[in-house]
Order: C-alpha cells, then structure tokens, then sequence
C-alpha cells in the first residue's frame, strides 16, 4: 500500500483485525490520556512500505497514559496484569507518562502526547488510539513524513545534548532496524543532511 499521509495510516490501521482488538482492549482500561505508540505504529507502517504480507513481531506493545494523581509504578503492573489476562500471549507494556521522565532524567512531561515529543525517533515518535466514539486518532508531533519515506532520524529533542545523541546513536545500532527493513534510511547526528 502506498501511504502518502496521517488518513492513509489510520486506513491501514483500521483494516488490521488484530490491531484493532488490541486497542479495543487498551480502551477498555478506561485510562486518561491513553496511546499506544512507538513500534506498534511504526512497524506497521514500515511493513506496509516494504510489502510484506506477514506481520512484523513487535518486542512490545506499548500502552501509555498520562495520570499525575497516581504515579505509583504497581498501578501500572497491575493494568498491565489485567492487559495480559485478556490476551496472555501478547507483549503489554503499560506506562504512566506523568512518572516517566524519572526514568529519562527529563523534565516533568505535561501529557502523553509531551512525552511522544521526547521518544528518540521521529518515526518512533507516534501513537494511536480509540477516542470515545471508537474513531482512530493518530498523535504523530513531528509528522508522518519520516515513517512514511522510512527514515530514522533523530527527534529535535535527542540533538540537544551529548547524552541524547548518544542514546539515539546507540539505540539505532542496537535496534538494527535495516536488519528486516532494508528499504529504510537512517540518518546519522553527525550527518550535514540533518
């Protein structure tokens, strides 16, 4: 399928039996501020580009939400139980966005879609969810571009200083993500292009 923007990516997910269960299992947590983000939309979108007719296999399914009134990690554990409980053989990962930037060593984040700004790749920098009517939304601070042309590069906020390139340089390494998407193009910070 040839994506060209955000309704091209909401279509595609919206065709995807199995991801639609999972985010009609996410909203039944009732979560303020509640995505799913990160690879479980990146990869379908790099999976579509490249064609492939079978699903990638995501490392994790990340569920976030935003809930400054109760940022005791057990909480998490425990919706991440009940995510489990429903589809035991899926890779839940539940996170409340309003602690997490004490494990980034970042600033307070001032919601879910905050805290999407701040992920290391603006093709990694995304989210979706069900809003109350059941409509696919897309949270997407820097575009859809970068997943759609399937280039890796760095999010504004990991240029900023020598840590945060490290982390995207090593994370990008780590992740080796040309390993299965040959087609994809990273872009490197020390690159001029940038």
């Amino acid at each position: 399928m040839d994506l060209k923007n955000e309704r091209d990516i909401l279509n595609l997910i919206g065709k995807d039996v199995w991801m639609m269960d999972i985010l009609i299992t996410a909203k039944s947590l009732h979560l303020p501020d509640w995505w799913i983000c990160a690879g479980f939309v990146r990869s379908k979108i790099w999976d579509s580009s490249h064609g492939f007719r079978e699903r990638t296999v995501i490392p994790d399914i990340d569920v976030i939400y935003f809930d400054n009134t109760n940022i005791d990690e057990g909480k998490e554990k425990r919706l991440q139980h009940r995510l489990l409980s429903t589809h035991p053989n899926e890779p839940w990962s539940v996170k409340n966005e309003a602690r997490m930037h004490v494990v980034s060593n970042s600033p307070p984040y001032s919601s879910s879609v905050d805290a999407i700004s701040k992920f290391p790749e603006t093709a990694t920098a995304l989210g979706v969810k069900l809003d109350e009517y059941d409509n696919l939304m897309l949270a997407a601070p820097y575009g859809v571009e970068d997943a759609i042309n399937m280039k890796i590069k760095p999010t504004s906020y990991f240029t900023k200083t020598s840590e945060r390139i490290a982390i995207y340089e090593e994370r990008v390494a780590k992740k080796n993500w040309q390993s299965n998407w040959g087609g994809l193009k990273v872009q490197h910070i020390s690159d001029p292009a940038r």
